[in-house]
This record gives C-alpha cells, structure tokens and sequence, in this order.
C-alpha cells in the first residue's frame, strides 16, 4: 500500500471514529436519564394540572332519565320503558357483611388497601380505547362507583382520565364503607333493576337484608354481564360463565379469609327466579318490546345503554298487519279453549312471526296469550322441532345438489319414489324405516304428491340420497339454527330445533328466489346523543332460484291438493307446508304468498315451561295438527294482512320436474296401492281432501285385495313410534284425520 493509499484510510478512519463518537456523546446516559425525568416530571406536571382543573362533579342525571319510546313502522307509540329509575337506597350495615364481601372479592380484592384507582388497569382501559378495541379494562370499585355516579359510560379517553382523577380525590374524602355502599346502591343489575335492593327483589323477591352467601355471589358475579348472565335468559355459554364467575368470587372469599373451606363447600348455585314483566308490557307488547331489545343488543345498544333513558326505538312491525295476526289468534284458537276447565287446553301456546319476504322486515309477531301470564316468547323460542316443515329444505338440497334415486334418476317433482310405510332405507349406514301416519302405505308415489300427503318414508330415503350432511349444509344456508341438528336420516322428519322466527326466515328465502332473508324487526334507533343505524342484513344467494322456484311450485300443491287445503282460497297464491312433532307436542304451518312469508305454531308447554306435553285433545278436537288451528290462523291472518287478497301470483323459473321412468306394468304394481274408495276423509278441517289420489297405479291395476283400510284408532296397531312428525300414533277420534304431515 502506497503512502496515499495510508493516508486515506486513515482519514476515513478518523471520520468514522468522529461520526461514532458524536453518537456516543448525544446518547450517553446522562442525557437519556436526565431525557427520561424530563418526561416524567412533564406527566407529572400534567397529571397535577389535571388534578387541580377537575373537581368532584355532582351526581349524573339518572334521576332525570327520560324514557325510552317503542312505535310501530308507521310511527304510533307501541309502548314507554323506563320512566323511572328501579332503585331502593339502602344502608351498607343493612346488607349481611359476607354479601358485602362477595361484592368485593368479585371486582376488587384490594378495594380495603388500595387508594382508589388500579393505575395498570386504567392505562390497559385507555390503550384499549385508542386502538378501538372498546371498553375492556380493568378498575376498582372506587373507579366503578365514580363512573356509575358522577360521569357516563361512554368508553372515551378524556371519561376514563376524569375517572382516575375524580377516584383519587374520592378516595381521600370519602370512607371505603361509604364507597363500597354507592358502589352498591347505583350498579346496574339487569332486569331494569339499579342498586341491591331493586336486584335482591328482581332476582330472589328478598330484600338485601335477607340475602345470603350465595345469592349474594351471584348479585355481584352478574355485574360483569347482567344480559348475558341473567339466568332466565342466558345462552347454555352464559350460564357456565355465570357460574364460573359465582365460583371465582367465593374462592376469593376463601383466599381473603371472608370465608371457610367447609363454609364454601356447603353452598350451592343459587338459582333466581324468573323475571316478572314490567308494567305496560300485556299483551303482545312485551314480546315486540323483548325481540327489539334482542336485536339491540346485537347492534351494540346494550341494556345498561336503553337503562340510561332518551331512546326512540321505531320497529319493522305493522300496525295493521300485527293486528290482523292477533285477531286471527283469537278467533281461530283462544275463543275455542277453555284454559281454566281443559287440562289440555291450559298447555297450548301459540307462536307466530311474519315476514316481508322482499326485505326481511318482521311486520307482525304473537308470543303467546299475554305477556305477563306467559313469559317465553314463543315466536322466538327454539326448543321445540318444527317436523314436517323441515322436509322441503331436503327437495331443496336434492335440487342444489343435483342428487339422483339410488337408481340414477335425477331428483325432481315427477320423480317416483317407494311409499311403503316402514319401509327401511337404503343406502344408509344408519337404519331407518319411519311410519308415515296411521301406517299408511302409498305405493309408488311422486315427489309431488308426496309432498302434499308428507309421506315420511318418501323423504327418508331422499336424504339418504341427497346425504344427511349436504341437506344438513342447505338447511343452514337458508337460514336453520344449527341446534341439536344431527347428520342422520331421522332429522328429515324436522328433529332438530327451531323457532317459527327462524321458519319464517327459511321459508321467506325460498319465497324470495333463494336470496337469503334474514329477520329482522329494528328499524332505527334514535337518541340524543347518538343514532344507530341497524347493520343491513347481506342478501346473498342461498340457493339457486331453479331450485328455490321448483320447492315453491311443490308447495302450491300442497295447498291446492294436498295437507294445507285450510289455506287453499282464490284470494291469493299459496305455497305451504304442514307439520306435527313426535308425540303431537307441536304443530306448525310454513306458508307465503308473493308478499308475506308467515309460520305459525302450536306447542303443548307443560309444567311453567320445563316440559313439552301433547296437543292432542286441544279444543277436544282429537290430534292438533299442523293442517288445523296452525293452518286457520294462517289462512285467517294472510287474508286480512292482504286487505282480504291480492292478485299477485308467483313467477316461478326453471322448475325442476325430475327424471320419470317408463310406467310401471300390472304386475309391477304393489298389492299394498290403497284404492281411490279408501281416501280417507279429514273431520277436523274443512277442504283438505287431496284432489288426487296419493298413488301412483296404471290406469289397469291390480286388484288391491289386500289394500289397507284407514281403522279406528282403538284398532290400530301399537307400533313403536319414530321421532320427528307423525310418530305413527292414529287420529285421537274415529273418523279422524288420515292425512300425512298433518
């Protein structure tokens, strides 16, 4: 290396050495310690100023809450909520010192020691808050109190440093038992309940003074959630994180020596009682009031926000229509029991939703008789099986999935399949041969006329063809809860669990081309402070309009010859289908026009609704079935909600009419084919004879020497019944109905 080259790499060397060193000499320690006080001293500074600008504030407005307005579509009030506040101040020394100390060991076990605030806990609230992951954080009682008593709820930075602030001077100014006790007195328990003694009463009908351990522990474990714990109505999830959360407090009771080991092992879950309806809530009231506040809660308006007052909540419910819903109910059903005299008239409960097909509104909806007698919504309610109505949904699979018969032919309305009774499947690793109703046999039949007739063996051995998994996969996309939904051959008889809201939904689908509906019955939410605009259901494809159109021409005839023929009237055009439950415990009837979807049904509710009892014997009219008061209030209803018709009809495409072979031969002909002289004849509800008879035989059959002949059902035979609709059990009544999916 010459000398030029040395002295160059000598001064880049110093250079370096020059830029490095002047790094060193901005970042020494010095600098970033003294940098580090500098900023703490500025949030010092700051965090001071803040301290002497806010002061304790009076108490919020609660006492001048307004209240909250429910009115139908057209803007008539429906009904006021919350004109008052539910609270009873009491005295701490008034409630048992152990449920003093649940309350603590639930939000804040350091609440004694502490100096109001939990400084990590609100800095992980106000970080959660930037980044919009909402009001998560943790807070001490002191902090919870001053939140509930002096500001608002709303999850705002600027709230949450009022909050800290405001904690600190009431901590210093006020004893923890002062605290503890408005923490207490102003806390919201759900069920329109404000403070322990409005809750002790809501939940237990004690007052706070009677309360113990256990009920205690669940008064201040619902603090987290009062909705979503509320026993009464929380999801199986909510009740297992309730009592988590009950068990969590009284470890902590253990653990801060408030309680024993053996004292702990005595107590049980304290259960609450239901909840009673508020004033003003009769009627269908209530249940309109009870399935917007649902909706609400999904739209991210909570019950702690309606509790704050000022809303005006405008339903998609019509006045007229809602009206016309519960007129039908009346006339068709309630002015024919006799609740106090008829044991199996005191179970019946009637459910019904109705639905704009086109836009998904909820324009009429019946929860039961009243309200404050009957709680239980029984639009919404999901625990009972909606049987035969299920049984379109698996057409419609076989359609979607272009399923074929065990022999290849491609499923569609002229397809024929095997009516037999008990007849059992084929090609099912799971068996199954359901009895269609009163064991009637039908021979070779069509999808059509089977449709009309539900014959249970014809859709048994569809599902198998189409498989329960990819009709299991329809059903969902229609819009089917999946609860107690098996992948098995049984579910083709509607075994799984649904509510006439959630039929109405499916069936609305299908009325709409296949476009998905989905129910819904908010309109807008309006307060001063702030508008909710309820999130627009997507309108996705379900199904194919092919197939959807090809169910609804099925359905026709099921009204026009078939099990729906109540509803069967030249004032409008119907599709429909019948259902009845295992054991008669419900009855339904799914049917639309081009302009209303509407589902309808019965339930047999026994023991305050903790059993499913039979309808049979309802009004003493032998079997209730799904073509009798459900099939009435439908018809009943549709007419008036159309101003007594419409002449609009449906405009179907592509229906699918299926593969048809060649006509069987005399001797093909089963000897079990019913003759057209044993049609039996329906007692119980006028104009539902099918037009046609349900076999499909030559025009030179045969003779049926060995036909079936419908019996009195004290001769039927006692076979073992099959789960879902028509459980083989006869009419209740010599000349009863014969018909199938009834």
């Amino acid at each position: 290396m010459g000398r030029a080259d040395a002295r160059r790499a000598q001064a880049q060397e110093s250079r370096r050495a020059a830029k490095s060193g002047g790094i060193r000499r901005l970042f020494t320690w010095k600098k970033l310690l003294g940098t580090f006080f500098g900023i703490v001293l500025l949030g010092m500074g700051a965090f001071g100023a803040l301290y002497l600008y806010v002061d304790v504030p009076a108490a919020n407005a609660m006492a001048e809450r307004q209240s909250n307005v429910y009115k139908y579509s057209d803007g008539t009030v429906l009904a006021r909520t919350g004109k008052g506040v539910n609270r009873q101040i009491v005295d701490l020394d008034e409630v048992p010192k152990k449920v003093q100390h649940a309350f603590v060991a639930a939000e804040n076990k350091t609440f004694y020691k502490d100096q109001g605030v939990d400084l990590k806990g609100t800095t992980r609230g106000v970080l959660n808050t930037l980044s919009g992951k909402g009001k998560q954080g943790g807070s001490t009682i002191t902090q919870q109190y001053v939140k509930n008593y002096y500001l608002t709820q709303d999850p705002t930075v600027s709230r949450k440093l009022k909050e800290l602030v405001i904690s600190l001077k009431i901590d210093q100014q006020m004893s923890k038992d002062q605290i503890l006790a408005g923490y207490i007195n102003t806390a919201y328990y759900g069920r329109g309940a404000s403070g322990i003694q409005a809750a002790a009463q809501a939940y237990y009908g004690i007052d706070a003074k009677d309360l113990n351990v256990s009920q205690g522990a669940y008064l201040a474990s619902l603090l987290q959630a009062p909705s979503q714990y509320d026993w009464a109505t929380a999801t199986d999830t909510g009740k297992k994180l309730v009592k988590e959360r009950w068990a969590y407090t009284l470890r902590n009771m253990v653990e801060m020596d408030w309680l024993t080991e053996s004292e702990k092992a005595e107590l049980t879950f304290a259960k609450p009682q239901k909840p009673k309806p508020a004033a003003g809530m009769e009627g269908q009231t209530g249940y309109l009031v009870e399935a917007a506040n649902k909706e609400l809660e999904k739209q991210g308006v909570t019950e702690q926000d309606r509790d704050a007052g000022g809303w005006t909540f405008t339903l998609t419910v019509d006045k007229k229509r809602q009206q016309a819903l519960e007129k039908a109910v009346d006339d068709q059903l309630e002015s024919k029991l006799d609740r106090e005299g008829n044991k199996v008239d005191a179970t019946v409960q009637a459910g019904a939703t109705s639905v704009d097909p086109k836009t998904g509104e909820v324009v009429a909806l019946y929860g039961g008789e009243d309200y404050i007698k009957h709680y239980i919504s029984n639009a919404t309610r999901q625990d009972y099986q909606p049987a035969s109505t299920f049984k379109p949904l698996v057409l419609a699979s076989a359609l979607e999935n272009e399923s074929t018969t065990q022999d290849g032919s491609l499923i569609g309305l002229d397809t024929v399949y095997d009516g037999t009774s008990k007849r059992p499947v084929v090609g099912s690793d799971t068996p199954f041969n359901p009895q269609n109703q009163d064991d009637r046999s039908y021979g070779p039949i069509s999808v059509q006329k089977a449709m009309n007739s539900s014959v249970n063996s014809v859709f048994a051995q569809m599902i198998v063809d189409v498989t329960p998994a990819k009709a299991k996969e329809t059903a969902l996309a229609l819009g089917v809860p999946d609860k107690n939904f098996p992948e098995r051959p049984a579910v083709t008889l509607g075994t799984m669990n649904a509510s006439t809201w959630d039929m109405a939904g499916v069936y609305a689908t299908l009325d709409n081309h296949g476009q998905k509906v989905t129910p819904h019955i908010l309109q807008s939410a309006e307060h001063r402070d702030r508008t909710v605009n309820p999130e627009k259901p997507k309108r996705e494809q379900a199904i194919s309009r092919a197939s959807a159109d090809t169910v609804t021409k099925a359905l026709t005839g099921v009204v026009d010859a078939g099990s729906g023929g109540a509803a069967n009237s030249p004032a409008y055009d119907a599709a429909a289908k019948t259902g009845t439950s295992e054991n008669n415990k419900s009855a339904w009837f799914a049917g639309y026009t081009p302009e209303l979807a509407t589902v309808v049904a019965l339930f047999g509710e026994g023991d305050g609704g903790r059993k499913q009892v039979s309808l049979t014997g309802t009004a003493n009219s032998g079997r209730a079935s799904g073509s009798g008061f459900p099939a009435r209030i439908w018809a009943d209803y549709t007419l008036g909600a159309l101003d007594g018709g419409t002449g609009k009809t449906f405009d179907l495409q592509d229906v699918e009419r299926g593969e048809v072979p060649a006509p069987p031969t005399p001797s093909d002909t089963p000897s079990e084919e019913p003759s057209e002289s044993e049609e039996p004849t329906p007692s119980d509800t006028p104009s539902q004879t099918p037009s046609e008879t349900p076999s499909e035989t030559p025009t030179t059959p045969a003779p049926p020497t060995d036909s079936p002949t419908v019996t009195p059902p004290t001769k039927s035979p006692e076979l073992p019944p099959q789960p879902g609709e028509d459980d083989g059990q006869p009419g209740e009544r010599p000349g009863g109905n014969g018909l199938l999916g009834q």
